[in-house]
This record gives C-alpha cells, structure tokens and sequence, in this order.
C-alpha cells in the first residue's frame, strides 16, 4: 500500500488497535494517530500490513481530562482577600533642571 499523510488505515497485525490516520510520512517511517489513542511510528518495512480503512469510520480519540482535574471532588475553595495596599505618596512635579553657566533669575 502507498501510504500518504491523511490516509485512514488499520493495521492487519494489531486489529485491537483500530483505525488510524496517517499525520506524518517520511522514507524510513509513518506515524499514525489510531483510534486506541495512540501514536504509533510504522517502519517503511511493515507498510505492507497497513490496508486502506474507509475515512468515515476513523473516529479520533476523546482527550482526556488532566490528571489534576480528575481527582477533584466537592466545591472549589474561596479566595481570601489580600490586603489592600496603601496608596503611594504623590510625588511633586520636578523643575526643570538650569542649564549649565545659566543665572537664576
């Protein structure tokens, strides 16, 4: 099989794996993004097990929560308040310095 990226296949070994989308293809290798979820690098060798799947049935995986957000159960905590700061002290407007060898006047 000529394998191009944006291709759908299956992988007649690894039936368990599902169907997989071709996103990178090069000489020695193809990565295919299957429906299991995950990555796989197919060496040019074994492109002969790859079989054209039919596109509607390539469904890509659901992402998954973050392992921090898993976990979480109940309600989420309240900010406490910070202190205020205090306000800055207005600064008064600087002069123009005189220039040098000028007079005051």
């Amino acid at each position: 099989m000529i394998v191009k990226r944006g291709s759908v296949v299956s992988h007649a070994m690894a039936q368990q794996w599902g169907i997989g989308k071709v996103v990178e293809v090069d000489d020695i290798r193809a990565t295919i993004r299957f429906s299991d979820g995950m990555v796989r690098k197919i060496i040019s060798s074994h492109f002969n097990d790859l079989h054209p799947a039919d596109p509607a049935s390539y469904h890509p995986p659901v992402k998954e929560q973050k392992a921090r957000e898993k976990g979480r159960t109940g309600t989420p905590r309240a900010k406490t308040p910070r202190a205020a700061k205090a306000p800055c002290a207005a600064k008064a407007p600087r002069g123009k310095k005189a220039a040098a060898g000028a007079t005051p006047q």
